[in-house]
């Protein structure tokens, strides 16, 4: 697999479709198995199950699997600080060694991986592969990235004379990962190997949405090495372990939701005894501004793939556009029927471009925003639930223009396909209204003027920010080149995933002094 593949040099890989295909009616030949969680390389079961079906068609039973609980919990955590003594002080190559070994695994596993992805998110195979891509390019690179650091040991300067003195990143302990549907093998993984690789031992929590790749990944982690015990998988409803998190954890690591991320965090500062790291990535708002100085050709196509690929269902999606009011016409119009182009169905065809929502409630989300958009403004395209799919939650990608920019919509995260477009006269004012959230994940302006982008990259409020991105106006961060990183609502730390800093989230400093009389 070459280093240098991404999100936007994938969609041109003529000879992933025959290896993505065989490994679809492999994985479509097993699904239905009931699976057990594994704490200390043993596999547990609960005295209860949930099954999870497909959002592709929902007569498609992925798996039954534990439905764990609060001692399911408390064992894991238990086992992974036993665990610890032994991980802990392992020296950081042997880690990273193990790391490299568990992302050639999954390098070799990279199209089975993506077929569940498939089938239990219901993304589109280029999406599921590109996620696969992400993950496996995330640990070689904080692989690459520990062994540069020297396993963040640093020689400081002596206090006194006759001292020898260091500073030593050091673990804290164990780790509970809590991990979303969206990108269930990147953001989980991502989390537990940032967690791993400085030497932290893991209990991962998937979501009930996408627990199967979660499961596979683990499988993956202990055919590579990974000592029993370092990393635990349980599953079963998140409420269910979240006290249990919370008091008994020495960090917690969640992505999702902004009102489950901050009810952990309210949660860790009033429960447990002493202040504990919490790493939160809590999803966006995300805006696009387009000016008259764009070519509109290249800011539509970034537009839709970033505001409907995977449905509108990424923390980086787009939400939000803003177009000078100059081109308005011009580019809604073309976004429009750029728009009515795209495929939506069957995310195993090759040919679909937008699969289906992920569940029951995401479809009636759907159904009540686009009714209230409708109220307040107007439905340029989509807005209507696809019954002809009707064993799956397919609905239309959606533009909505006219509406007053204070409405609700405006502000809350939908993770839908559901766009919102406005206009402006001025980059400031744009700006202003881009700034206008509580959020801050990703934002994209379009615009062949140099000093409109600096002006934008100067007073734009989010974490990633890109310019002209044909692929993606704010969607598409690789490891190694864009960090995702969340400021305000979106995220706790100001140190994202895929970035030099991501590591010491996961490290606490130590001071050492000798002193040779």
């Amino acid at each position: 697999m070459s280093s240098k593949i991404t999100y936007v040099t994938l969609f041109a890989d003529e000879s992933i479709h025959p290896s993505y295909e065989k490994a679809l009616s492999e994985v479509e030949r097993e699904i239905g198995q009931t699976h057990p969680m594994y704490i200390g390389g043993k596999e547990v079961n609960a005295s209860a199950t949930f099954t999870k079906t497909s959002p592709i068609d929902t007569s498609i039973v992925i798996g039954k699997f534990q439905k764990g609980g609060a001692e399911h919990a408390l064992q894991a955590l238990n086992v992974a600080k036993s665990a610890f003594k032994e991980w802990g002080a392992l020296d950081y190559k042997e880690r990273a060694k193990i790391m490299r070994k568990v992302a050639d695994k999954l390098e070799q596993n990279r199209f089975r991986l993506s077929a569940i992805i498939t089938l239990e998110a219901g993304k589109n195979r280029l999406e599921a592969l590109a996620e696969v891509y992400e993950a496996i390019e995330a640990m070689r690179y904080y692989a690459n990235l520990i062994e540069k650091e020297e396993g963040y040991v640093k020689r400081m300067s002596p206090g006194a004379p006759g001292e020898e003195t260091y500073s030593v990143a050091r673990p804290y302990g164990v780790w509970a990962v809590i991990s979303p549907f969206n990108f269930p093998l990147m953001l989980g993984n991502g989390m537990a190997q940032g967690a791993l690789i400085t030497g932290n031992t893991v209990v991962w929590k998937p979501t009930s949405e996408a627990p199967l790749t979660a499961l596979e990944a683990y499988k993956i982690y202990s055919e590579a090495g990974l000592p029993d015990g370092v990393l635990n998988v349980v599953t079963g409803p998140g409420e269910a372990f979240e006290e249990v998190f919370v008091k008994g954890a020495d960090g917690i690591a969640f992505t999702g939701s902004k009102d489950v991320g901050m009810n952990l965090y309210r949660k860790l500062a009033t429960l447990s005894p002493y202040p504990k790291p919490i790493v939160l990535e809590m999803g966006s708002k995300n805006p696009v501004i387009v000016t008259k100085n764009a070519k509109i050709d290249k800011a539509v196509e970034g537009v839709v793939r970033a505001a409907f690929g995977y449905s509108g269902q990424k923390c980086s999606a787009t939400s939000r556009v803003y177009v000078q009011n100059e081109i308005r016409k011009e580019f809604v119009d073309a976004l429009v029927k750029r728009t009515s182009s795209l495929v939506v169905g069957d995310p195993r065809k090759r040919e679909t471009f937008m699969g289906p929502v992920i569940n029951r409630n995401a479809l009636e989300n759907y159904e009540k925003y686009v009714s209230d958009a409708a109220n307040a403004g107007k439905i340029l395209i989509g807005g209507k639930v696809l019954k002809q799919l009707e064993r799956g939650y397919y609905v239309e990608p959606t533009i909505v223009e006219g509406l007053p920019e204070q409405h609700y919509l405006f502000k809350k995260e939908l993770f839908l396909p559901i766009l919102l477009v406005a206009g402006f006269e001025t980059l400031d004012e744009a700006i202003n209204k881009a700034n206008d959230t509580e959020y801050g994940l990703t934002a994209g302006i379009m615009s062949e003027d140099p000093e409109e982008v600096r002006q934008f990259m100067e007073n734009i409020q989010f974490g990633v920010v890109y310019a002209n991105r044909r692929g993606g106006a704010t969607t598409g961060a690789w490891p190694g080149a864009q960090t995702f990183v969340g400021w305000k609502a979106s995220g706790a730390t100001g140190r994202g995933v895929g970035g030099p800093y991501y590591l010491l989230n996961y490290l606490r400093e130590q001071a050492r002094t000798y002193v040779h009389e």
